[in-house]
C-alpha cells in the first residue's frame, strides 16, 4: 500500500552496520539482521509508517510516524546484533514523495535527508577518537532540540561505556522485558539483591531517566 502525506513530520532511522566489511562471516550476520528488523517490524507495528529493511547490504531503514519509542527500537536492533554494532541517524521532517507502507524504500524528502546527515555525523565524530562518541545522532529544524537531544545521546554513551560485561547483561535484561528486579534475577539465575547492587552501579537510573527523557520529548511528534 502506498500513501501520500504532506507537511508532516515523520522519523526516519537509518542504520549502518559499524565496521561491516571486516565481519566474517557477513551473510550471517545479514541474515541476523534481517530477522532483527521483522522483529522490530511486528513488535513496533503501531509506530511505523514503512517498515525497516536492508538496503545495501550494511545499511538499513525505517520511517517511523511516532517517535515515543524510538531508543527502545533502537535498543532492540543492539541486542539483537550484538556483538555486532551499528551506529543510527535519526531524521525528523517531511516526506515529499509516495511512502511505500511494506519497506522503506523509494521515499524521499528532508526527513531521510537528514537522518543521512546524521549517521555520517556519527562517523566522522568516531574518526576523530571522541570517547564518548555516541552511536546515535538526530537532526530537525529545530537546532535547541537536536542539542538537548544529542546531548543526552551523549551521557546514555558514557554510561554504557563504564558497564562491565555482567552490568551490561543485567541492565539489557530488564530493558528488554521491563518486568522488575525479581523477574529478571530469576531470568539470570541471580537474586534480586545482585540485580539491586549491579543496577546501582551501572548508574541504571539516571540511564533510565534519560532514555525516558528522549521518549517524552519524541513522542510529541506524530502525524496523527
Amino acid at each position: 500500500m502506498t500513501v501520500l502525506l504532506e507537511e508532516k513530520p515523520f522519523i526516519a532511522i537509518i542504520g549502518d552496520i559499524r565496521n561491516s566489511r571486516e565481519l566474517v562471516p557477513r551473510k550471517e550476520i545479514q541474515d541476523k539482521l534481517n530477522e532483527v528488523l521483522k522483529q522490530i517490524n511486528i513488535k513496533y507495528k503501531k509506530d511505523i509508517e514503512s517498515k525497516f529493511v536492508i538496503t545495501l547490504g550494511d545499511e538499513f531503514q525505517g520511517l517511523l510516524s511516532k517517535g515515543d519509542r524510538v531508543l527502545q527500537m533502537i535498543q532492540d536492533i543492539r541486542v539483537g546484533l550484538y556483538p555486532v554494532e551499528a551506529r543510527f541517524g535519526i531524521g525528523i521532517g517531511e516526506i515529499t514523495t509516495d511512502i511505500n507502507t511494506e519497506m522503506a524504500l523509494g521515499a524521499d524528502g528532508p526527513g531521510y535527508y537528514r537522518a543521512r546527515d546524521a549517521v555520517e555525523i556519527v562517523k566522522v565524530n568516531e574518526k576523530k577518537n571522541r570517547r564518548v562518541a555516541t552511536d546515535i545522532y538526530l537532526k530537525s529544524n529545530n537546532e535547541k532540540q537536536n542539542l538537548l537531544i544529542n546531548t543526552i545521546f551523549e551521557l546514555i554513551r558514557a554510561i554504557e561505556q563504564e558497564w562491565t560485561e555482567r552490568q551490561r547483561e543485567v541492565i539489557w535484561n530488564l530493558l528488554q522485558y521491563q518486568d522488575g528486579q525479581q523477574k529478571t534475577a530469576m531470568r539470570m539465575g541471580i537474586t534480586q539483591s545482585t540485580v539491586h547492587k549491579v543496577l546501582a552501579k551501572g548508574n541504571y537510573y539516571v540511564y533510565e531517566k534519560a532514555i525516558k527523557n528522549v521518549g517524552e520529548i519524541l513522542g510529541e511528534i506524530t502525524i496523527w
